[in-house]
């Protein structure tokens, strides 16, 4: 049985005696693929050179491949182009053909727009291959109603990579109005395919999809899911799929070079990337403009709790108009589940190479100004002394641990930060802020976090404030014990209490945690055995650290549930797997804890944006903001935050234990880009609206959100997050305006990939 492609449906369509054209209106409902055979699709393995045209004219290149990740097959990638029509474009390993050029043709435009959908595709194959340089050339055209389109596709192998640049020419003598240009590549076999678009779906958003598709996107990988968002909103500018096909796990990427669209019919419309899935394939691609998700063409996540409409957007060409794309195709013949999104994280490091420090605030100015305004916050009040949570034009006095609050990682600051900022009374602002919050109240299921200095009551309890809360103790007990006058008897006995109650019930047989949230006790219960010697904090932690590993590292279900005003996939979450794998093999130095951490880091990394993203005009532009470094909060909340500043500490000992300097000069770059934006007080905003989202001010208008900033919302956690990993990188021994005389930098070659250790 032959099966279409998918963005386009199965009949309706007619062939134009040679010029390899064909025609087809509305996009379809689920729609199969067919390859390039009379045979079913798994009898081309493992020979799939037979199940093709022959093949003169190939390009068969053996690559250097990178260090595979863990269990990645280290295959020759293959380019063939076929020596007759229609020239069908294939990218395999040795073995397999892993992407191909769509069956209707290798170029497909549409010349209409139909219920929020570009319609009246067209399709057409080359013509013509050439070979210049290390190029190969394919070129052809498009026959249309006002003329021709000339389209004329360059490939090039490079290391890892195929990189194409596609352009069209059109001829026509008016314009070409309501059209749509597009790059299409069929992963054939891949049903069900699970997506990685970073920073926004991870492998479908599972745990998202259970806060309603209101919400979040969800790409399940069900024939007719179809999901495409505009470039800017990705933290880089690819996308991923993983699927199981003849018993092994395999990979494929599209990755872009990010651009508005030449010609566009709406302000600021860019290119969009994402994907389709049908029965047995799934199409990666790049559209000049249109979005989809959730089973709805012409839709964005513009707000927290709903997508917005974003229609209309075709391209109108002039005559003579230009257009170019360039991408890069990659492949990952084998690897594990879980895995396949990794290659390409790597290769979009390489791509965007954030770690360059230029235009970047120092680090001594972005520490001076976040503890003036820290001490802004501070309410003198004797024994009730601390780090308020909100603004003065907020009503009472608060003092929250964790989350939002971080009144607790100040205090700890203020011990380790006092030498160098040359201010003494930091020790007792330090030990007095501490003392109070060891007087939480406890109950079975830990200390309450929230104290209302006005009303002496505490309130509120939750595992990720708690857990955060317990690690700022550890870290303040470990540092308080080498320092002259600083007392840490009552924080000792406050932080054993806890680590008591919360490794005795994680020992528990029905211990079932909903979430990751519960990871964030890992860390502190490890550092509290190291302080007291109690076996059985070990035992929690290791018993925790197993569990979350079996439960999260094939990506069935990501790492979710970290922060608190969402309910979805989120970097908090994968952050409290990535500081509690990272904890126990600081502990215990076993291999299979570091190779965790690399993984829950990966799925970290990969909501932290790695390219500057050019911006229209507004307040970040005002500033000329550089996003790289920045962070994506969540699947939920779109928008770019300064969180990431939190663990660019334990990036930087990642960048020692595997010998990568590019995730140490990361850290800096997170550190210091996120000092941008700071007002004269000290203060800076919560949400960077980098994309077409918001949460705050005039969202009615969904072209008029990108650019905006909500800095009204300046809750404590903002400046804490930067003292904290102050605090760590000063016990680390680590300056971040002196990055390269850095003695802990990693040299070229110091540490071992996870197949190498």
């Amino acid at each position: 049985m032959n099966e279409s492609s998918l963005l386009f449906p199965t009949g309706n369509r007619t062939a134009q005696s040679g010029t390899g054209i064909s025609r087809g209106p509305h996009p379809p409902q689920p729609a199969r693929w067919c390859f390039a055979s009379s045979r079913p699709y798994a009898s081309c393995f493992p020979a799939w050179f037979s199940c093709l045209p022959s093949w003169p004219i190939a390009l068969l290149a053996a690559l250097r491949i990178a260090t595979p990740l863990p269990g990645a097959e280290a295959d020759t990638p293959v380019l063939r182009i076929s020596e007759t029509g229609p020239h069908a474009v294939v990218l395999g390993s040795t073995a397999r053909p892993i992407l191909t050029s769509p069956s209707e043709g290798l170029w497909s435009v549409a010349t209409n727009w139909t219920d929020g959908w570009p319609s009246g595709w067209v399709h057409a194959n080359p013509e013509k291959v050439e070979r210049s340089g290390d190029w190969t050339i394919v070129s052809g055209k498009i026959e249309l109603a006002g003329g021709v389109l000339q389209v004329r596709d360059a490939y090039r192998l490079e290391s890892d990579l195929l990189r194409g640049t596609r352009r069209w020419t059109w001829t026509g003598q008016v314009p070409l109005s309501r059209a749509t240009l597009s790059v299409r590549w069929i992963a054939p076999g891949a049903a069900h395919a699970k997506p990685m678009m970073p920073g926004i779906v991870l492998y479908g958003n599972p745990a998202g999809e259970k806060t309603g598709n209101h919400a979040v996107a969800v790409h399940a990988g069900l024939p007719g899911d179809r999901t495409f968002f505009e470039e800017h909103r990705f933290s880089a500018p690819w996308t991923s799929i993983e699927w199981r096909d003849d018993g092994a796990t395999r990979a494929a990427a599209l990755h872009t070079l990010p651009s508005p669209a030449f010609g566009a019919n709406q302000n600021d419309q860019w290119w969009t990337l994402g994907l389709i899935s049908g029965s047995n394939a799934t199409e990666l691609a790049s559209l000049s403009g249109p979005t989809a998700a959730n089973h709805r063409p012409s839709v964005t996540k513009a707000l927290q709790g709903e997508f917005l409409g974003y229609p209309d957007t075709w391209l109108n060409l002039r005559p003579g108009a230009v257009v170019e794309k360039t991408y890069l195709l990659e492949i990952v013949p084998e690897t594990q589940p879980g895995n396949g999104f990794r290659q390409p994280l790597r290769t979009a490091m390489r791509l965007h190479p954030a770690g360059h420090l230029a235009g970047l605030p120092s680090y001594q100015e972005i520490l001076r100004e976040k503890y003036r305004f820290a001490l802004s916050r501070w309410r003198e009040r004797g024994p009730d002394s601390g780090f308020e949570m909100y603004p003065d034009d907020i009503k009472g006095t608060q003092y929250v641990m964790g989350w939002c609050g971080q009144a607790d990682a100040a205090g700890y600051a203020m011990l380790a930060l006092a030498g160098r900022l040359a201010d003494s009374t930091l020790l007792d602002r330090g030990q007095r802020s501490l003392d109070g919050l060891a007087r939480s109240p406890f109950n079975e299921h830990g200390f309450l976090l929230n104290y209302d200095a006005d009303t002496g009551r505490w309130k509120d309890q939750d595992p990720v404030s708690q857990g955060q809360a317990m690690e700022s103790f550890a870290r303040a007990i470990l540092a308080g014990r080498k320092m002259s006058g600083v007392r840490t008897a009552h924080w000792e006995e406050f932080l054993k209490r806890a680590c008591a109650l919360q490794a005795d019930r994680i020992l528990q047989p029905r211990w079932n945690p909903r979430n990751t949230a519960e990871a964030f006790f890992i860390s502190p219960l490890c550092q509290a055995y190291t302080l007291f010697g109690e076996e059985a904090f070990k035992r929690a932690a290791v018993k925790a650290a197993e569990y979350y590993a079996k439960r999260h590292l094939d990506m069935t279900e990501p790492y979710w549930g970290g922060t608190l005003d969402a309910n979805c996939e989120d970097k908090e979450g994968a952050w409290a797997a990535f500081q509690a794998f990272l904890s126990l093999y600081e502990l215990t130095r076993e291999r299979r804890y570091l190779d965790w951490a690399e993984h829950a880091m990966d799925v970290t990394l990969s909501y932290t944006v790695l390219w500057d993203i050019d911006l229209p005009a507004g307040r970040l532009r005002d500033h000329g903001l550089k996003t790289r470094g920045w962070t994506i909060v969540s699947a939920q909340n779109q928008h770019l935050d300064v969180f990431g500043v939190m663990y660019t500490p334990e990036l930087w000992r990642m960048g020692q234990y595997l010998g990568r300097a590019d995730l140490q000069r990361l850290a800096a770059v997170m550190y210091r880009s996120c000092g941008q934006m700071m007002d004269p007080y000290g203060s800076s905003g919560e949400q960077i609206q980098h994309t077409n989202f918001a949460q705050h001010g005039d969202m009615s208008n969904v072209f008029r959100l990108r650019g905006g900033y909500s800095e009204s919302w300046t809750v404590f956690w903002i400046t804490a997050h930067f003292l904290n990993a102050a605090a760590e990188f000063e016990r680390m021994g680590v300056d971040l305006d002196h990055v390269d005389d850095a003695r802990t930098l990693a040299k070229p070659g110091a540490g071992k990939t996870p197949a190498q250790r």
